[in-house]
């Protein structure tokens, strides 16, 4: 067994890149710890949910490199890389949990395009009857 898993996470413009040690809960975003990184706590929950769903909050430290996006877009980031390490980890232990709590499946969604003619995706120009 390796003694360190590495996986990348994405939403919208964001890309995290997880690595996971055997250690004892330690989470670092960017060189700082999780709850100096973000500010909200419900952020710092969406990052935590898969280590605590499996149970492995207290046997893996892990470390974060997230760019690009929002600090929503990073902390859903995060959750997805930390969900493929831990599969990494061990695959027969936390897969089934992680699939069916769908922290395994990137999130689509994307920003709309801005189209001609108007103002943003779908905001159209004000209209003036005169």
């Amino acid at each position: 067994m390796a003694d360190r898993f590495s996986a990348t996470g994405r939403r919208k413009k964001a890309i995290a890149q997880v690595v996971l040690v055997p250690g004892n809960g330690n989470f670092t975003v960017n060189g700082k710890s999780l709850d100096e990184y973000f500010g909200l706590e419900t952020l710092r929950y969406i990052c935590r949910q898969p280590m605590e769903l499996t149970g492995a909050d207290k046997k893996f430290d892990v470390s974060v490199k997230v760019v690009g996006g929002g600090f929503t877009g990073q902390a859903g980031a995060i959750r997805h890389g930390v969900a493929r390490a831990l599969t990494a980890a061990d695959e027969e232990a936390y897969k089934a949990d992680l699939k069916a709590a769908g922290f395994l499946t990137r999130d689509p969604r994307m920003k709309e395009r801005k189209k001609y003619g108007l103002k943003k995706a779908r905001r159209a120009p004000q209209f003036s009857k005169r």
